[in-house]
């Protein structure tokens, strides 16, 4: 959902950018006598500059007011169950790979070696979330699963001559 509202606003912005040149480069071919600019113009530009100012930090803020994402949900006080990841080239060594729909899960991924990018998708190869596997660090992954299914880890990080070996599975039951 994310990504398709991202396409189709960039999809906009591309389009009314793309309008502006046109308008520009049709009117560059026209031959005009110098007038100086009036006065109330300045204000005019001065006050769309400080409306697009607002606008863009509005947009901003309302698109990024749920950061950090993926954030920890728990029901009745229970923790969610802490799935140790740790990448090598070329392989994942993870703790537990079998889950229930409804768990909430908390991957700390790290890495022994190099950088690694930890990719986990679903059975029709749709991102599901993702984040560095670095080494002398832990990045934490929040997710509860919606659905069963077998899930794939990939490394999204090139690690060396065999990094398209470097896959797990996880399966979440009912």
């Amino acid at each position: 959902m994310i990504q398709t509202v991202a396409w189709v606003v960039s999809l906009i912005v591309m389009l009314i950018m793309t309008a502006v040149f046109g308008v520009v480069v049709l009117k560059s071919t026209e031959r005009r006598d110098y007038e100086p600019i009036k006065k109330k113009w300045y204000k005019a530009r001065s006050l769309y500059g400080a409306v697009l100012i607002i606008v863009m930090l509005a947009v901003t803020i309302y698109t990024l007011r749920d950061l950090p994402y993926n954030q920890p949900v728990y029901s009745a006080g229970a923790g969610p169950t802490v799935v140790e990841v740790e990448a090598m080239q070329f392989g994942w060594e993870i703790s537990q790979t079998e889950f229930k729909v409804g768990e909430p899960i908390e991957f700390r991924v790290t890495s022994q070696d190099v950088n690694h990018g930890f990719g986990l998708y679903d059975d029709e190869m749709n991102m599901v979330t993702q984040t560095q596997a670095m080494p002398d660090y832990t990045n934490d992954v929040y997710i509860t699963f919606d659905e069963p299914g077998t899930y794939e880890i990939l490394c999204l990080e090139y690690c060396g001559l065999a990094h398209h070996v470097m896959t797990a599975e996880i399966i979440v039951t009912e």
